[in-house]
């Protein structure tokens, strides 16, 4: 068979064909010292290690906001030493470990991300023409200088972290509330999944979201607010590690307080089939509190959640600021 002069290989060149593998080594190196990286392993490291202090305090409130055991803090602490000793204290503690390392990663690091993506395209805009939409005669400019990328970070942040980790919060709440019933993680996932299938890690899901957006929103967005004013006000460029603690329990607590009767019902709906009195949806939840109890019902464990709170926000904002400086600027935490 004749080819064509045009198809045939010179017999005189070598032909060669070259392929290079990529660098996975350096790709992967890239990536670990990415920035996202290092806040998704700051904000893991701030909810370890502000969960391993804070589990006593954590369980109380659990308890009081369900309605399980004494009304007071002082009567539920002493409840649970009486019944479970020093250990029952960190009831459910382990999963919540689980629970909270994955949680506040995902949450800090959507945060930062969204927060910094946003506000460099606000500044793109600005610098150069805003997208414009013509409909018709009329010429409409997209300037989103109205939005604010920490309102739409913290939202982000609450709706991402929601989505993925909470099952993890229903085994938390489970092996808090009834350990008897629930006595290990093995157990309360065979249960759960047997009683209601794969749909049973997500029981509360809805209201959990409802109530996770004007939380999570409100939450970062007092933060950042007091933090700027703060370091306008007293001329500073960041804050020192008292004055984070404080910034982030206040953030903490006026978030907590807006949201806190959405906080109730969710409890409600996540728990209430262990009392075999669960309700449809979350409206429901929520008149079941107001009938029951009144409108004071629905700050039931407000207490006790600002004394979780406010130190569990304090203390994260001042952990994870404290890892952001060591691994992104590399100076000492204290």
């Amino acid at each position: 068979m004749v080819l064509p002069k045009e198809l045939e290989l010179e017999k005189e060149g070598a032909f060669e064909l070259r392929f290079q593998a990529p660098d996975l080594r350096r790709g992967m190196n890239d990536f670990i010292r990415s920035r996202e990286v290092k806040e998704f392993l700051s904000g893991a490291l701030a909810g370890a290690m502000t969960k391993a202090v804070l589990g006593p305090l954590e369980t109380i409130r659990t308890r009081m906001i369900v309605g399980v055991g004494s009304k007071n803090i002082a009567g539920s602490f002493t409840e649970i030493i009486e019944k479970q000793g020093l250990p029952g204290l960190w009831a459910g503690n382990t999963i919540n470990m689980l629970r909270i390392i994955p949680t506040q990663a995902i949450e800090l690091g959507t945060f930062e991300c969204v927060k910094r993506t946003l506000t460099s395209a606000q500044e793109k805009w600005n610098q150069n023409e805003c997208p414009k939409v013509q409909i018709g005669p009329v010429s409409l400019n997209l300037s989103f200088s109205w939005i604010s990328p920490i309102a739409v970070g913290g939202a982000a942040a609450g709706i991402v972290s929601t989505l993925i980790c909470h099952p993890l919060e229903v085994l938390k709440d489970r092996l808090t509330v009834n350990p008897e019933v629930y006595p290990t993680i093995t157990v309360a996932v065979q249960k759960i999944y047997k009683d209601g299938g794969v749909g049973g890690f997500y029981a509360g899901i809805s209201p959990t979201l409802i109530g996770m957006l004007p939380y999570s929103t409100c939450y970062y967005f007092m933060y950042e607010t007091m933090k700027i004013s703060y370091c306008q006000a007293k001329k500073k460029k960041a804050l020192n590690r008292a004055e984070l603690l404080l910034v982030g329990a206040l953030s903490g607590l006026t978030a907590s307080t807006i949201s806190f009767p959405l906080e109730v019902a969710r409890k409600r709906l996540m728990v209430g089939s262990l009392q075999g009195n669960c309700p449809p949806h979350m409206a429901a939840a929520l008149a079941e509190v107001i009938q029951e109890q009144g409108l004071r019902g629905l700050y039931r464990g407000w207490g006790a959640s600002c004394l979780k709170v406010m130190p569990s926000s304090g203390i994260t904002w001042m952990f994870y600021e404290a890892w952001k400086d060591i691994l992104l600027v590399g100076k000492q935490p204290f």
